[in-house]
């Protein structure tokens, strides 16, 4: 299919007011609630937590174990825009932005409440205080980073749709998670740690970070398939972005 979205059975030609009318999907909120989850625990549980592995032939390797779980939300965008656009990918991205500033405000608002009186709520506080009580590079970078990437991630998808006539799918997921992670990667950092780390220990991060990501997505393509094959099929839904507005500040799909 090219051009526009594929109509299903018996809409083509319905219009309202001059309007067409939208089309309704039927897994589409549930694959952006799903998206949104991922997103929210992946920075507010693994960015807690700095883990160490040793690994056969490359040795020790130190990491946040967000990362163990952050790449499912590439996942998630490579499968919204192959099967809905890049303009539902879009939306999806603008909700899960919205939730993390969310959940940023209120981690400030109930860290700056004064605990009640109380051996455990003393204890309590503190502990909240080192798992949410991020500084606001930490936080902003993560924000920026994330819609940065995730747009990014869905553009060059998007435009290899286009290029390849939808062949080679494992090259175009693994293609656009590249340059998504390099963008997520060189921002977070950049933003959070700049002045604050040596320079190069940026750079090595960054880098480990980046392989780890783009890793997990090359072991994830025979899942990826699975998924985009069944939603083609249950939705009737090819999307390719002909005529797409790629404005990454738009909200209308």
């Amino acid at each position: 299919m090219t051009g526009t979205p594929r109509l299903p059975t018996g809409s083509a030609g319905c219009y309202k007011l001059g309007f067409m009318l939208e089309r309704r999907y039927r897994y589409y909120d549930l694959i952006v609630a799903a998206f949104v989850t991922v997103l929210l625990c992946a920075n507010l549980i693994g960015a807690a937590k700095a883990a160490q592995l040793d690994l056969p032939w490359v040795g020790t390797v130190t990491f946040g174990a967000g990362v163990l779980f952050f790449p499912i939300s590439y996942l998630f965008g490579d499968i919204l825009t192959e099967v809905y656009g890049y303009a539902h990918d879009r939306r999806a991205v603008w909700c899960g932005f919205a939730a993390l500033a969310f959940a940023s405000i209120m981690a400030a608002v109930v860290l700056t409440l004064p605990p009640a009186p109380g051996e455990f709520n003393t204890q309590l506080q503190g502990g909240l205080d080192l798992v949410f009580g991020n500084t606001w590079r930490i936080v902003a970078g993560s924000m920026v980073a994330f819609w940065a990437g995730s747009l990014a991630n869905s553009f060059v998808l998007a435009k290899l749709k286009i290029w390849s006539g939808g062949r080679h799918l494992w090259m175009r997921t693994i293609g656009s998670t590249a340059v998504g992670e390099a963008v997520d990667s060189s921002l977070f950092y950049v933003i959070a740690f700049y002045g604050l780390w040596p320079t190069d220990q940026i750079i090595l991060v960054a880098i480990t970070q980046y392989f780890l990501k783009t890793g997990w997505e090359v072991l994830a393509t025979p899942l990826t398939y699975r998924l985009v094959a069944w939603l083609k099929r249950v939705e009737n839904e090819d999307y390719y972005d002909h005529n797409t507005q790629f404005s990454p500040f738009r909200l209308r799909v």
